[in-house]
Formats: structure tokens, C-alpha cells, sequence
């Protein structure tokens, strides 16, 4: 499957998340990049780690949210771009 997401916005992304969870980027990145999410999940609540392995599971679910106005919103503030 080719990745389609930008590096610059990808780094972003990770940088964010790596300071919310105290992981460092590099290490959250190589584990997206093989499909695990250990370092992610460990910092989540049992309840948002159970949800986070239902959506990565359900390719459905993860269209319907990355959809959502929310998540777009959220994008653009974190990549500082707009989408038109």
C-alpha cells in the first residue's frame, strides 16, 4: 500500500503526539512505519486503547472519522495549512 501522507505534515503529526505521550518521535515513527502502535496505546486510558484498536482494525471507521470536521480541523491547526 504507497503512503500517501506528506513527511513534513507526518513530522508534524509525530511531534505533537510525541510530546502529548513523552515518546519520542523517531521512535513513534518507526513504529507506524511497521504497523505497531505499542508506545501509543500504552499512554491511552484502557477504555481510548480498546476504541484506538476497534478504529485501526475497521478501515470504515477510520474514513468516517478522518472525514469529520473535527478531524479536519485538527489537521490543518497542526499542519498550519487550510484545506479549500
Amino acid at each position: 500500500m504507497k503512503n500517501n501522507i506528506d513527511t513534513k505534515k507526518m513530522s508534524v503529526l509525530l511531534n505533537v503526539v510525541s510530546k502529548k505521550i513523552g515518546v519520542p518521535s523517531e521512535k513513534l515513527k518507526k513504529e507506524f512505519e511497521e504497523g505497531k502502535y505499542d508506545s501509543a496505546i500504552s499512554a491511552m486510558s484502557p477504555n481510548d486503547a480498546a476504541k484506538f484498536q476497534q478504529a485501526i482494525n475497521n478501515p470504515q471507521i477510520v474514513e468516517k472519522i478522518m472525514s469529520s470536521p473535527q478531524a479536519k480541523a485538527i489537521y490543518e491547526k497542526l499542519s498550519g495549512t487550510k484545506n479549500k
